[in-house]
């Protein structure tokens, strides 16, 4: 069902804000949180409104601009941009760079995969496939989540706490709200977790993978 609008006030004036922000968990909203990346997961709309979850298995994070290239938001005919708060929760929701308008990051991501992974590069085609096993149950839009020791979870994956994403920073979880990132707790020595980024990308920013990640995150105490 299609969601409404957020209204906000800014400057005395009251602005909307359209369904096509991501959370942690994949989900596309109506917030005002500004996003440092869009992307895409095919056409969801019809109009204004969002009336699928994703048109397959190619879930994208791309670079604001590109080359002078800008298209119209809720185009007709055209995939659906959506908007991420930072690179750590695109890749939460089960996103990867772009090929094309992000193709140093991209080639970053597959180094990452292999070194960490093993075998072969892999094609595109095979990341995305595993990806979206990873992020969905098999035949359903219900997010799948990840059992993880506390040991392996690197710095930028996030992980589900009494039902919050949480960001995992060193010795820090850092809470992921609606608003931006919030409060702080102290990160488990031992024990497991449940994992929202999915294991592959998670063994990529175990491998070093620069992940950008939002200033309010990093300097949060």
């Amino acid at each position: 069902m299609p969601e409404a609008a957020f209204l906000t006030k800014a400057g005395g004036r009251t602005l909307m804000t359209e369904r096509n922000r991501v959370t942690p968990m994949g989900e596309i909203v109506s917030i005002p949180l500004r996003g440092a990346w869009t992307g895409n997961r095919g056409r969801l709309h019809e109009g204004h409104d969002i009336v699928r979850f994703h048109s397959g298995a190619l879930w994208l994070i791309c670079a604001l601009q590109f080359r002078g290239r800008w298209q119209e938001q809720w185009k007709p005919h055209h995939y659906t941009f959506l908007f991420f708060h930072d690179e750590a929760v695109a890749f939460a929701a089960g996103h990867r760079p772009c090929a094309e308008c992000r193709h140093g990051a991209y080639i970053d991501y597959l180094d990452a995969w292999t070194s960490e992974l093993g075998g072969p590069r892999p094609s595109a085609a095979q990341v995305n496939a595993r990806l979206h096993a990873e992020r969905l149950h098999q035949g359903t839009h219900r997010r799948k989540l990840h059992d993880s020791a506390w040991r392996d979870i690197p710095n930028g994956a996030f992980v589900l706490e009494s039902g919050t994403p949480k960001l995992v920073l060193d010795d820090r979880l850092v809470e992921w709200t609606v608003e931006g990132y919030s409060a702080v707790t102290s990160r488990p020595r031992s024990g497991s977790s449940t994992l929202i980024t999915p294991p592959s990308t998670a063994a990529v920013l175990r491998a070093g993978y620069p992940v950008q990640i939002d200033a309010a995150a990093l300097s949060a105490s």
